[in-house]
């Protein structure tokens, strides 16, 4: 018999109940095409993020408190407990700023929702098919970024937190709720017992690892959040809807939050479609500058013609993409930072990996064009159509300005990477890491996740261990 959520017609009843009833026929085939290409960048990223030295620590300090267990750690070869590989595993998808993020609604969904699936589906009693693993993404590939919509998104970044990891818990207990099976009154403890355990403070980003662990932490946190669930253990009821103390209230307080953007179009219009899948190893907010110092290149602008260059970015942008770095700068820092990343630009011609080596970002042609370059808020850009739309000017010695703009990234809403092109970059990224043998096979099991009975296969392969990334961080 199914159990209805407190108010079944609120909007934390309805999500829970849709969680619930989701099914995989329910989703528009080109929704599914997306979401198998989604999982592919997550898992490249996962792979090559696993062994960089941030997170060959993190597993030395996870593994002596959690020891061993029955869920494998991807790229090591190793398992550890659920909540813990659920930890890992979320940390080395963020590890690199290789992974997607939410154009409107700041998160990075894979790194919450594919840890909680595996860790999930690993310790559950028989078979979870492609399909049905498939579905669960979805599921929490949808709730998250509807979640950070209600708290408007970006707004989150311009006060200080770090939004996904605050919109994240849900998106991960969404997808361990619906591999457990839970009925939409369990969903709901499950939301509550997530919403009460969101944090994550921006200030992670100038130099601190931690900022790599925010997502995995709150991957962590759902998988906790729907197992104490379906163990009967409850949670915040209508946690969306409390005046006192609740999601919304609480950290949207004073800024007008909206619930009813939670299941506004629920289930016909997929905000998944919004994900953004990046181009370049850095913070989302740093690409729309990236590209216009490309341009630049281009156009045959050299870091020497350049006597100054001013970035017109939005608040959000601005505020978590800008501060006057001085050395030393942390890798962390380096790829937050959009000084540096229109620097790296301009002078290499790309933003991957090589351009955040130790020595890469101490060079003195780095920090020579760094010091001219300031960026600035642009009021007009706050909107939610413009948020990473962004202004270059550049300015020679001789005092002629050049002026670019675009209304957004490479990988973004107005120019998305078609799946062709999350596919190159995956088998890029493979290569990168010397795996590209063993990654023809987990791309063809992920591009034929519907027909594949048994998602453990899957799993498997991305156990065992992988090289480090052939480069000194």
């Amino acid at each position: 018999m199914t159990i209805e959520p407190t108010d079944p017609q609120g909007v934390t009843g309805r999500l829970a109940t849709w969680i619930a009833e989701l099914r995989y026929d329910d989703i528009p085939e080109a929704v599914r095409e997306r979401a198998r290409h989604l999982l592919l960048d997550g898992l490249v990223c996962a792979l090559v993020g696993a062994r960089l030295p941030w997170s060959e620590r993190a597993v030395e300090a996870v593994l002596a408190l959690e020891g061993r267990g029955d869920v494998p750690i991807m790229g090591w070869g190793l398992t550890t407990s659920a909540p813990a590989a659920c930890l890992l595993n979320g940390t080395f998808i963020q590890g690199f700023e290789l992974d997607d993020y939410h154009v409107r609604a700041p998160l990075h969904s894979n790194s919450l929702v594919v840890p909680s699936a595996i860790s999930t589906l690993t310790t559950l009693d028989g078979k979870v098919s492609g399909r049905q693993l498939l579905t669960a993404l979805i599921a929490g590939y949808e709730v998250g970024p509807r979640v950070g919509l209600a708290l408007h998104g970006a707004e989150m970044l311009s006060r200080g937190w770090h939004s996904g990891a605050v919109f994240g818990t849900h998106a991960s207990a969404a997808t361990s709720a619906w591999l457990r099976r839970l009925d939409p009154a369990r969903v709901e403890d499950a939301l509550g017992l997530a919403a009460t355990q969101s944090a994550g403070l921006m200030a992670a980003q100038y130099e601190a690892m931690s900022k790599r662990m925010h997502h995995g932490f709150s991957s962590r946190n759902g998988l906790y959040a729907a197992a104490l669930a379906e163990a009967g253990y409850t949670g915040i009821k209508r946690v969306y809807e409390r005046e006192y103390g609740g999601f919304l209230a609480t950290f949207g307080e004073g800024h007008s939050p909206r619930a009813d953007l939670i299941t506004d179009g629920l289930g016909q219009d997929w905000v998944l479609m919004d994900t953004g899948v990046k181009a370049y190893a850095a913070m989302a907010a740093t690409h729309a500058p990236i590209d216009c110092a490309l341009e630049a290149r281009a156009r045959g602008i050299s870091a020497d013609d350049i006597g100054a260059i001013s970035v017109e970015v939005s608040h959000a942008a601005y505020h978590h993409g800008w501060w006057k770095p001085e050395p030393p700068l942390e890798t962390i820092g380096a790829q937050m930072n959009i000084g540096y990343a229109v620097s790296v630009a301009l002078l290499d011609g790309q933003v991957l990996a090589e351009q955040f080596t130790r020595d890469r970002i101490s060079a003195d042609d780095v920090w020579s064009l760094l010091r001219r370059i300031e960026v600035h808020h642009r009021a007009d850009f706050d909107g939610p159509d413009d948020r990473f739309r962004t202004r270059m000017r550049l300015t020679s010695h001789s005092g002629d300005t050049v002026e670019i703009e675009v209304d957004g990234p490479l990988g973004g809403p107005t120019r998305p990477l078609p799946n062709r092109d999350v596919v190159a970059k995956a088998r890029r990224l493979a290569e990168s890491i010397d795996i590209s043998e063993r990654w023809q096979r987990i791309e063809r099991l992920v591009l034929d996740l519907d027909s594949l009975p048994d998602a453990s296969v899957l799993v498997g392969e991305l156990a065992s261990s992988v090289p480090a990334l052939p480069v000194t961080l």
